[in-house]
């Protein structure tokens, strides 16, 4: 398993990662350890939110004066003030007449200001999928204190190759973030689906669950990852499986055959893949399979072996010995 970046850590059941933003890391790494990626910057599960709500009429008609208030927002505690991709939210705490805490002012980008009337409020910033919340009270005589929130928060880019080295084109490939823990049911809270490899994915500090999957049959890998305040972690997954096209042809390295009805199948019998086309392409995970092609009433197949990382044709004889009339009952058993 290669390592290509950064300081290693370890490594989870098919998971080698590392992550930036250490003592070894370049000085502007340490500023922004997640600038230089594109980022999944959509906060998890907010409500769609105007840019600024005003304040009520009866805040103005009595000539209540507004405060400056300055608010910032750490990854770590003793980290700097983080300078882009903030979403913040100013609510008020009495619910509306919909249940629901009504939103008096949004900003965008790092640091932040608003103008707030003397009260109580709930403030709310949120970087990626990883966020903090605080009850603030603004007193009406003497100056509000800038108020900073500590998001606890680091970052994971996600990748993947299969088998020792081979590369995964990103179109095949996906990931989704889970919490590492199980409900009661057995199934965990997914955090962020279908993230693109490459992809920063901001996260409060501590395990998460990855499922990544390479195609769409049954190349599934899983592995914990683990969060850390301020640091981003690049994760590469190791696939065992690989990419096949099916081919029905007359004999080795001919033409294939057009119109075939294709069934994949494990070595316990059961169907992984039904596809129909000359040659349809798939990845399977490591391990050993039949393929059945039916065509012009005929059925033939051939057992073939998965090796990770590999990537071949699979090649069906219209010839082989194994091929069978589709009104009989071996054909019958595929249907």
């Amino acid at each position: 398993m290669r390592i290509t970046t950064g300081q290693f850590l370890g490594v989870l059941a098919a998971l080698a990662f590392t992550v930036t933003g250490g003592p070894a890391s370049r000085a502007e790494d340490i500023a922004d350890p997640f600038k230089s990626f594109p980022a999944i910057t959509s906060p998890h599960k907010m409500p769609k939110l105007n840019s600024f709500n005003p304040l009520g009429p009866e805040a103005v008609t009595q000539g209540v004066t507004a405060k400056d208030i300055r608010l910032e927002a750490l990854l770590t505690e003793k980290g700097k003030p983080v300078e882009q991709g903030l979403t913040w939210r100013v609510f008020s705490p009495i619910p509306g007449s919909d249940g629901k805490l009504p939103l008096l002012a949004t900003s965008e980008g790092g640091s932040a200001a608003f103008q707030l009337i003397p009260g109580e409020y709930f403030v709310n910033v949120a970087f990626g999928r990883a966020g903090a919340t605080r009850k603030i009270k603004i007193a009406e005589a003497g100056p509000v204190e800038k108020q900073v929130l500590v998001l606890d928060a680091g970052g994971v880019m996600l990748n993947a190759v299969s088998g020792s080295d081979v590369r995964i084109p990103p179109g095949e490939l996906s990931f989704s973030i889970f919490s590492a823990d199980e409900k009661e049911d057995g199934e965990r809270a997914l955090v962020v689906a279908d993230v693109k490899p490459g992809t920063v994915v901001r996260l409060n500090t501590g395990t998460y669950h990855v499922v990544s999957n390479y195609g769409s049959v049954n190349a599934v890998i899983r592995a914990d990852i683990q969060i850390e305040a301020g640091k981003l972690t690049e994760a590469t997954i190791q696939h065992r499986a690989a990419k096949l096209t099916l081919k029905l042809v007359s004999e080795p390295g001919g033409e294939a055959i057009a119109d075939t009805a294709w069934s994949i199948l494990t070595s316990s019998g059961d169907v992984v893949s039904e596809s129909v086309g000359a040659f349809p392409t798939l990845v399977l995970a490591e391990g050993g399979y039949t393929a059945i092609a039916r065509n012009n009433e005929k059925i033939y197949q051939r057992d073939f072996t998965v090796k990770a990382g590999v990537n071949t044709d699979v090649e069906v004889l219209l010839n082989d010995k194994g091929s069978q009339p589709a009104a009989n009952g071996a054909a019958d058993a595929q249907d």
